[in-house]
């Protein structure tokens, strides 16, 4: 499950089509127990996702998707769901956007995005770094796994990504699965991409900086600056592999099993190769 899933399309009033709309009664239902069509652990992977973006997107210049109730109902629901999975009541110090907004004025971040962005990702990232481990925990797959002791990336995006690609290949079925499988593997490099990639650091003079989904020339540079000269040949290469399986997945009309578990592992290992390549070399 994703962010999106908490919204649905609504027909306008002038009937000129349909509108994008948040599923108020979902975020309600979550209050009252679980609901028919999803995990509870899946909900609150995808709430505290939703919460923190939206609440990102109104301290750094607006975007956000959610009105003021809207948040309040989607803070409310992931209290509620995470209790309801033994992770008891995530600490967030605010209902909604205006007491956010008390609280970063409380906390020294008038005038700064990145003081803001600082206080959501210290309430947050905790979060969501529980809510991977439980799911890693329930997952048992038969993907690839990292030879790393933490089992998970610690980029917590990323590691959604990660989690929600093992859960649609652990129910592949049709070749229509498996193609699902190719676009999270597709969904997991774009997230690498926004990770690993800075422009102030890896941008060369007189460059436009690429677009997100442009996962090839990002992770390349990434790992060109990572590992100088012709140690990065190899690690390239490998990212370019990684990122054209994934594609041929995602546009193949009848990928198998195989070719997703491919798809699958290849990015799994291209998302660790990336995290160690961030960590000092010793």
């Amino acid at each position: 499950m994703r962010p999106d899933d908490f919204f649905k399309d609504a027909p306008d009033h002038w009937g000129l089509g349909a509108s994008r709309q948040v599923d108020h009664e979902l975020l309600i239902s979550l209050r009252r127990g679980p609901a028919e069509a999803w995990d509870d652990r899946q909900l609150a992977v995808a709430l505290a996702r939703l919460a923190h973006d939206d609440l990102e997107a109104f301290g750094t210049g607006g975007g956000e998707q959610l009105n003021e109730a809207e948040m309040r109902d989607a803070l409310l629901a992931l209290r509620a769901v995470a209790k309801r999975i033994g992770l008891g009541d995530p600490d967030i110090p605010f209902r909604d956007y205006g007491t956010f907004k008390s609280y970063w004025l409380r906390n020294d971040a008038y005038g700064s995005w990145q003081a803001r962005r600082d206080l959501l990702n210290a309430i947050f990232d905790p979060i969501h770094d529980r809510l991977i481990e439980l799911e890693t925990g329930e997952l048992a797959s038969s993907l690839a796994q990292p030879v790393s002791p933490r089992g998970r990336t610690g980029w917590a995006k990323v590691d959604e990504e990660l989690t929600e690609m093992r859960r649609h290949f652990e129910i592949a079925q049709s070749p229509q699965d498996h193609r699902n499988v190719g676009n999270d593997a597709v969904t997991v490099t774009e997230a690498l991409s926004r990770q690993v990639y800075n422009p102030d650091r890896h941008l060369r003079e007189g460059e436009d900086e690429p677009a997100v989904s442009k996962t090839k020339q990002r992770l390349e540079r990434f790992v060109e600056d990572a590992l100088p000269g012709r140690d990065s040949v190899a690690a390239r290469r490998l990212v370019r592999a990684s990122i054209e399986m994934a594609q041929e997945v995602k546009h193949s009309d009848t990928p198998t099993r195989r070719d997703a578990g491919l798809a699958a592992d290849a990015v799994i290992l291209l998302a660790n190769l990336l995290r160690r390549l961030d960590e000092p070399a010793t």
